[in-house]
């Protein structure tokens, strides 16, 4: 991969999309982690004012402290950035108190979604605000592959640049732009959970791994001819692509026929 040259790509990319669309600039989601680093370090560079947003919930300090470090490094180096942090726990209890307590073996997951929602909804308070774009920092594999990502939470957004990147080459881009070496070696997180469990203990299997499975899967490779190791990872994502086709399509619309409009 050109990795100066795609990142030379996305940010006109980026910056093209913001003049085109009569807006003033950009609001990214800061996690700590290595997909929205990547991100805001591409925004900040198209010159376009730019708004990371950190939203700690219940937050791992490590995570805090990162997204925080990250922020600083590009503030330091661009000054069309700027940030703000929202604490945003006291708000999520109030809704825990709020709603119903099923003790619902589904409802841990619908509050983790939860927190992805009330993020997403403070990031377009602050778009709206300063009339800029919500940038998504979702990967290829995430988007398109298994879908690991909350529908209309981290899912809400306006673009996205880093979409038709594996986390590998997301890897590589934060090494050409000097993304700090704390987020370079963290293990990936969505942070939703308030403890230390990772993507890949909740997926099952690792980033390359997925990559390896997207590809397969994009080549028409022979399923008969996996066995061990890689027959598990393919029986990983085939079920969570399938499971999650709902994220990864247009909403379905129902079509009224003429006849019955005539």
């Amino acid at each position: 991969m050109n990795t100066s040259g795609v990142v030379e790509h996305i940010v006109e990319w980026l910056k093209e999309y913001s003049l085109n669309s009569k807006t003033r600039g950009f609001v990214v989601g800061i996690s700590g982690g290595i997909d929205s680093a990547v991100t805001s370090a591409l925004a900040a560079r198209t010159g376009r004012p730019l708004l990371c947003v950190e939203m700690p919930i219940h937050q791992a300090p490590s995570q805090v402290s990162r997204g925080r470090k990250h922020i600083e490094m590009l503030k330091a180096q661009f000054d069309n950035v700027s940030s703000v942090e929202v604490e945003l726990t006291d708000l999520y209890e109030d809704f825990i108190n709020a709603v119903p307590d099923t003790r619902d073996k589904d409802e841990a997951m619908a509050l983790v979604n939860t927190r992805a929602r009330l993020r997403m909804t403070t990031l377009y308070y602050f778009a709206g605000l300063r009339q800029s774009l919500v940038v998504g920092t979702g990967n290829k594999v995430e988007d398109f592959g298994v879908g690991f990502f909350t529908k209309y939470g981290d899912g809400g957004v306006d673009l996205s640049p880093i979409a038709d990147l594996y986390k590998s080459e997301v890897y590589a881009i934060a090494e050409e732009m000097g993304v700090i070496s704390e987020i370079m070696n963290a293990a990936p997180t969505d942070g939703l959970w308030g403890d230390d469990r990772t993507d890949e203990d909740q997926i099952g299997a690792s980033y390359p791994e997925l990559e390896w499975a997207m590809e397969f899967q994009k080549n028409q490779g022979d399923e008969s001819t996996l066995e061990g190791r890689q027959q598990e990872v393919y029986a990983i994502y085939t079920r969570l692509h399938r499971a999650n086709q709902h994220k990864m399509v247009p909403i379905p619309v129902c079509e009224i026929p003429a006849q019955l409009k005539g």
